[in-house]
């Protein structure tokens, strides 16, 4: 269970492993490019709905917070930041990089929900909310033809 929560190792980095622990996320990212958006959707709302439980019993057993190691919620966030994003390396390399601005800054709401929600929603939800801004601003900029 702890070797899922920590990206499959990927976790336990010893530079940057929220960065490192986001690859897997990547790689998921490109494995599931041809489903069908609602697959994708549903994919991804499972894996949320798995991780609260799961990065919840990491922290007790790592006995933190949200341990560095557990990146099942960076997995997950990158998987939020490139719903509906048309993918290419551009798109999948600014989704990657305004992800971790926004998981690392942590601008409001991010911040809030980091502070004030415990356990493993969380752990989760952060990652979430920095996974919609990122998304966000990705399709922003399509809309505005700056292409990805």
């Amino acid at each position: 269970m702890l070797f899922i929560a920590e990206g499959f190792g990927t976790g336990r980095a010893r530079v940057a492993p929220g960065t490192v622990g986001t690859l897997p996320g990547v790689a998921l990212v490109l494995a599931l490019f041809a489903v069908p958006l609602p697959v994708y959707i549903g994919i991804t709302a499972i894996l949320l709905v798995l991780g609260i439980p799961l990065c919840g019993q990491a922290a007790k057993l790592l006995g933190r917070k949200d341990p560095p190691s557990v990146v099942w919620d960076e997995i997950v966030g990158m998987l939020v930041t490139m719903t509906a994003v048309p993918l290419g390396l551009t798109s999948i390399l600014a989704g990657f990089a305004l992800f971790r601005l926004f998981d690392i800054w942590k601008p409001w709401p991010i911040g809030w929900v980091d502070q004030h929600v415990g356990g493993g929603l969380g752990i989760m939800l952060d990652d979430v909310i920095a996974g919609l801004m990122a998304c966000l601003l990705l399709h922003g900029a399509l809309l505005f033809g700056i292409p990805l």
